[in-house]
């Protein structure tokens, strides 16, 4: 109060100063107060205003009833006649004793204002003091004595207070003094929040773990745990922590809410883990690491990543490609082998990645170094990886994008054709660098055989072949040249010869015209001349391997080189050597020599004596087995392919009534091939020979049922062809054929026999033995000996021993192994089912169809969802639709039919597979077929195709006779026919009822039909009927309406009544009732 009136007296003193002194002042510029006419008080102001001009400095008042205003100087000279610049100053407007006043007015604020702050901290200080227990409050010099309950006390008032440091100081203080184990999880929990204020979640964690050990049921440990993991990262674990919090409290909102945000927070996390950028970074993080020990995470975080297009884009603008080389430099077979699968990955189907990654080593600048780093490496998988990598980059340069992913990259690469020439060039070159390895040398030869000769010969473009053929031939006949164990010979290994004979004949293959091949010749001829002539012993043994090569290989070629002068000679002169490694290669060329009847002619007149002087008096088997070898060639015969591949065993073949040898001769060379075949201690490169004299020689019957009863002999050869020797595939190939008589023979024709007769020509004549109850024993004992698993074993091989010629020898051998219905559940149980199918899609089109036919036979016996397990079911679509082409004999057409009828009554996806492949009009013309049992074939199966939507709306297409097709075959004398085609009409009416309003327009004879199929004595057929008819009735009351008018009702009524067909008498009661039901007939009172 004291203070409130003194501050009035000080504002009365300085406002009005006349009670402290007057001073009279004549003031122009200001207008004092006034009472206007109308009573009302007008304060004074001061001029100008601030809504008046600068220049209306002094107070104007015209006249007394009018209000003060500013005015300017004239304005007032003029209304008061005086002249103001005449007058003098008006002195001390203001009373000077005014600003003391102000400034004893501002002290006594500044002085109320501490007044009140003390006032503040006095009365916030006793209501601390009231918070805390009467204990706290120590008199002065007293000993201060505090407990844990005390202290946790004092930490929640400073928590409240929002001095989390002190709170948890006061925690931590009363953890010290605590006893129980309830208290101090209290004081944990209440540390973890004071970390989470502290943003220390680490120990905020910790303290609500403690916590939740002692009480699992503290929701508030969990709770603040949950928040700590949160902030940690760990959205899993804090979600178990909420999840838990809300299961102990159901209702509390708060944690519902927190879980709801939470889990929201997981899946945007997850999604962003998952994504791209993530998974690149999480990659390169784990390869720069150099102390990560974890080489498999290495290698599947690099692989997998390559494999989705994201990633691989991703790796490769990362610049991953440069990291991934630089694993390739590490030496370390498990780190280089991840980068190869990586790129692998990147490279596939992208032509315009293959460019820009072969700068870093693989087709620019440093592609040679790569490839003979790599791919010419001692380690087997490395060098195969490589090999792989190399294929996956040629199949992008040669065929370009092969996926959905397409955009500019076309016009990134415009012409691969230079990457791709550079890539051969370098291959070309590893084939002759004594450094590489010798499977990287073989790698290297495969990979040659399977991109540059043309894959189909629609393609018109040979032009690699013909670079490759100018470019790199030498280098080829490098390696089919080396002697192995002669000196600067290449490391080569027991498959890389056979590999090179392929690689050329497919080179020589692919050549168009006859320029083309004499050019082939002509370089072949000079590469043998360059040897032969002038190098002395070693040329003539690298000259003669060279013909060898060729000879397995491009026969042609080889065939006219053989022709050069002094070949031959040196060939034969060669086996009298003394030496065993000169022995061996002339008699291997005297083998591949032999296949010729003319050069046999020769080698019989001049070289027979010395074979068999070799075969008697070598010590070396290796010698006497290719000296056995050769002396089994006849002069005479031909094999299954045009190129002599399949040798006779015997000179007159299958021939019985030719015989050049004297009576038990061959069956002696026999018995000694098998005996070597058996002996585990001969290496099996010359093993292999005695399987080659055996390829001939089981041309003959009785060399035939001798071998099959020889156990021992047989499992040898299946040992032999599981090995890795992979050039004795042909061989065994050879001699299963043979056994199994599967090779092409046709009967001949009696008139032609007459006539062959007449002019005493030469009549062939089978062997007793030949017979097929002969064969169909020899095939049981070889399924028993395990001829099935050593097939399917040589089919997996990828080596280029398996050529077409062997794919075809093989699939003739499944072929008989299947003609019994009762072995083919063995053949599909040993994995035949399997290795059919490859055989169905690669090689010869004989071959092919030779495997499709196996598989027919198969589907057709057994449980196809059994023989062909998973997707491989649908593997075998392809193969059988491929037996219904019109080149097709008529038993692969039908036995096709008839596989395709089993597949398509099992689902709706393998009808789809069918439809795909384009078979439904293939089905339909052999509807038409004279062969009564194709037709009855392709009726059936399309009576399982007509469960698809598709091929239900083929039967109601405009112009179409399938459906008046099916009606009339419904009709015909053929039970079975009938009864295929009266199925259809009835699947046909049940899924597709508008069928059923086309029916009585498609012919006039569909009545007479119907009628038919409910008299006939067949269930099955009057069953089929009475469900059409039923469908028909169904269908529409005009319809309907036509059935009951003709004799059809009286019918219906019959076989209503018929108690020992219970299945067509429901279908006639179906029928009457929906007559009923139309209006048609009234109910029968005796079935109401």
């Amino acid at each position: 109060m004291l203070a409130g009136h003194l501050l009035q007296l000080l504002l009365t003193a300085a406002l009005f100063p006349s009670i402290l002194g007057t001073v009279s002042v004549q003031n122009l510029h200001l207008c004092e107060g006034y009472v206007g006419l109308d009573g009302r008080f007008h304060p004074g102001f001061y001029c100008p205003r601030l809504t008046d001009p600068p220049g209306h400095r002094y107070c104007c008042q015209p006249s007394l009833d009018t209000l003060k205003s500013c005015c300017s100087q004239v304005a007032l000279e003029a209304l008061t006649g005086v002249n103001l610049s005449s007058l003098a100053s008006p002195g001390l407007l203001r009373n000077p004793l005014a600003l003391p006043f102000v400034g004893l007015y501002g002290l006594l604020v500044l002085l109320l204002m501490a007044l009140d702050l003390c006032h503040f901290y006095w009365t916030r200080r006793c209501h601390l003091g009231r918070l805390l227990p009467r204990a706290c409050r120590v008199p002065p010099g007293a000993t201060r004595q505090v407990t844990a309950e005390q202290l946790r006390a004092r930490g929640n008032a400073l928590f409240q207070a929002g001095d989390h440091g002190a709170a948890l100081a006061a925690y931590t203080e009363a953890l010290s003094l605590s006893d129980t184990a309830s208290e101090r999880a209290v004081l944990h929990r209440n540390r973890a929040a004071c970390y989470l204020k502290l943003e220390d979640y680490t120990k905020a964690e910790a303290d609500a773990t403690k916590a939740i050990e002692a009480d699992g049921r503290d929701v508030k440990a969990l709770f603040r745990r949950s928040q700590a993991l949160q902030h940690l990262g760990r959205l899993d674990q804090a979600i178990r922590d909420l999840q838990r919090c809300v299961s102990l409290e159901p209702r509390n909102k708060a944690f519902q809410e927190a879980l709801r945000t939470l889990g929201s927070s997981m899946h945007d996390k997850m999604k962003a883990m998952s994504c791209t950028d993530s998974k690149v970074e999480q990659m390169f993080q784990i390869l720069l690491d150099l102390e990560e020990k974890d080489a498999d995470k290495k290698q599947k975080n690099l692989i997998v990543l390559a494999r989705e297009e994201a990633g691989a884009e991703k790796i490769f603008q990362s610049d991953g490609v440069r990291l991934l080389m630089q694993l390739l430099d590490t030496a370390k077979a498990d780190l280089m082998l991840a980068a190869l699968r990586t790129l692998v990955g990147l490279c596939s189907g992208h032509r315009s990645r293959v460019g820009p990654t072969t700068p870093y080593g693989w087709a620019q600048g440093k592609a040679g170094e790569a490839a003979e780093s790599v791919l010419g490496v001692e380690h087997e998988q490395v060098s195969l990886a490589a090999c792989n990598l190399l294929h996956v980059m040629f199949d992008s340069l040669k065929e370009g994008l092969q996926k959905d992913f397409r955009g500019k990259e076309d016009a990134v690469v415009l012409d691969s054709s230079r990457d791709l020439k550079l890539l051969i060039k370098h291959l070309l070159e590893l084939l002759v660098v004594e450094g590489a390895s010798a499977h990287g040398r073989d790698n290297a030869l495969n990979l040659l055989i399977k991109v540059v000769p043309r894959k189909s010969p629609k393609e018109t473009n040979n032009s690699l072949s013909l670079w490759v053929i100018d470019q790199g031939l030498k280098k080829i006949l490098e390696v089919g040249s080396t002697v192995c164990g002669s000196a600067g010979s290449l490391p080569v290994t027991e498959n890389s010869r056979m590999s090179t004979s392929v690689l050329l004949s497919k080179l020589y293959e692919d050549l168009k015209c006859d320029a083309e091949r004499e050019n082939f010749h002509r370089l072949c001829e000079d590469y043998v001349r360059s040897w032969f002539e002038g190098h002395e012993l070693p040329g003539k043994l690298r000259a003669i391997q060279t013909v060898s090569c060729l000879l397995q290989g491009p026969s042609d070629a080889g065939n006219r080189v053989l022709e050069l002068e002094g070949i031959m000679d040196s060939v034969l002169s060669l086996c009298a050597s003394v030496r065993e490694a000169h022995q061996l290669v002339a008699v291997e060329a005297l083998i591949h020599a032999a296949d010729k009847a003319k050069r046999a002619s020769f080698i019989t007149a001049n070289g027979v004596n010395l074979l068999k002087e070799i075969y008697k008096h070598s010590e070396r088997d290796s010698i006497r087995i290719r000296a056995l070898v050769v002396s089994t060639v006849g002069q005479g015969g031909t094999g299954l392919s045009p190129k002599g591949l399949c040798k006779l065993g015997s000179a007159g073949g299958t021939d019985f009534s030719m015989k050049q040898f004297a009576e038990g001769s061959t069956m002696k060379l026999a018995k000694q091939c098998r005996k070597w075949l058996c002996n585990e201690a001969i290496d099996a490169g010359t093993r292999r020979w005695a399987v080659e004299g055996l390829a001939y020689l089981t041309f003959d019957a009785d060399v035939k049922e001798e071998f099959v009863e020889d156990k021992a002999a047989m499992q040898a050869m299946f040992q032999l062809a599981k090995s890795e020797d992979r050039s004795v595939l042909y061989a065994v190939a050879s001699t299963l054929v043979n056994c199994t008589n599967s090779y092409d023979h046709e009967e001949p024709d009696p008139q032609m026999l007459e006539l062959a007769k007449y002019a005493k020509q030469h009549i062939p004549e089978q062997h007793p033995k030949d017979k097929p109850e002969f064969v169909k024993r020899r095939v049981r004992k070889l399924l028993v000996a395990g001829v099935v698993s050593a097939l399917a074993c040589m089919v997996k091989s990828e080596n280029p021993a398996l050529t077409s010629s062997c794919r075809e020898l093989i699939s003739r051998v499944f072929l008989a192994l299947v003609e019994e219905a009762e072995d083919r559940g063995g053949v599909v149980a040993q994995g035949g089912g399997k290795a059919l199918i490859p055989l169905s899609l690669e090689g010869t089109e004989v071959g092919q169809t030779k495997a499709a036919q196996a598989l027919a036979k198969i589907t057709i016996t057994s449980n196809p969802e059994m023989a062909f397990p998973g997707e491989r079911i649908y593997e075998v679509v392809r193969p059988l639709v491929s037996l219904l082409h019109l080149q097709r004999t008529g038993l692969e057409n039908f036995e096709g039919l008839m596989a395709l009828t089993n597949l398509a009554g099992i689902s709706e996806r393998l009808r789809q597979k069918i439809l795909k492949e384009r078979a439904v009009p293939m089905i339909e013309g052999y509807m038409f077929e004279e062969h009564e049992l194709i037709r009855l074939a392709a009726t059936e199966c399309m009576c399982n195709m007509a469960m698809s939507k598709e091929v239900q709306e083929l039967f109601l297409a405009e112009g179409s006779d399938r459906l008046k097709l099916m009606v009339l075959y419904s009709g015909e004398e053929d039970e079975k026919l009938r009864r295929a085609a009266s199925g259809t009409l009835a699947m046909l009416t049940t899924l597709h009822p508008p069928i059923c309003k086309r029916i009585p327009q498609v012919t006039v004879h569909w009545l007479e039909i119907l009628q038919a199929l409910l008299l006939s004595p067949s269930a099955e057929l009057q069953h089929r009927g009475a469900v059409v008819v039923m469908n028909m009735m169904a269908a529409a009351r005009e319809v309907a309406e036509q059935l009951i008018a003709s004799e059809m009702l009286e019918i219906l009524s019959v076989l209503a009544k018929d108690k020992d067909k219970p299945r067509v008498a429901q279908a006639a009661q179906e029928s009457l009732a929906h007559a009923v039901a139309h209006g048609l007939i009234k109910p029968n009172p005796d079935h109401a």
